[in-house]
């Protein structure tokens, strides 16, 4: 909700007391499903998940950081497409605890996909991508076009 600066001599306008409330409500259910980290349902009623990720910038590339814990290596897949990295895998539950009474599962399991749209282009056949302590490493080298490059400027 926005705070508007009182102005006693502004123009009149009519006072619409629920105007605003789907706004609201929908910041709410934003706000709720983020801090007890609901996951999206899907068509079928079953839980998705996808991995967040950080992403930043170096002079020569762009550096993505994938968290998948639990995820193994060979259960991971990486593809890229124009300007469109997606990670595909699964996080397999652990079948040892099925004769254990759970008394709290908040984890979710099963696949995953997450396409991230790249801020510019890069060199796709020279991507690198390392699996160390649950967190994907993808360094992407910058297409030569958008890497700075110096101009000398001539003293007349």
């Amino acid at each position: 909700m926005a705070l508007e600066r009182w102005r006693p001599f502004a123009t009149i306008e009519r006072w619409e007391p629920f105007r605003n409330v789907s706004d609201v409500q929908g910041e709410m259910n934003r706000l709720f499903d983020s801090f007890f980290g609901r996951p999206v349902s899907t068509a079928a009623g079953t839980r998705a998940w996808a991995p967040v990720f950080d992403m930043y910038e170096t002079k020569d590339e762009l550096v993505l950081n994938v968290e998948l814990p639990g995820v193994r290596e060979k259960d991971i897949s990486l593809s890229i497409t124009g300007d469109l990295l997606t990670v595909k895998g699964e996080r397999a539950f652990n079948q040892e605890l099925k004769d254990e009474n759970y008394v709290h599962l908040e984890r979710v399991y099963g696949k995953f996909e997450r396409s991230i749209q790249l801020p510019m282009p890069v060199q796709a056949d020279r991507v690198k991508a390392t699996f160390r302590d649950g967190v994907l490493e993808v360094k992407l080298p910058k297409a030569e076009e958008v890497k700075p490059k110096d101009i000398k400027i001539d003293i007349l």
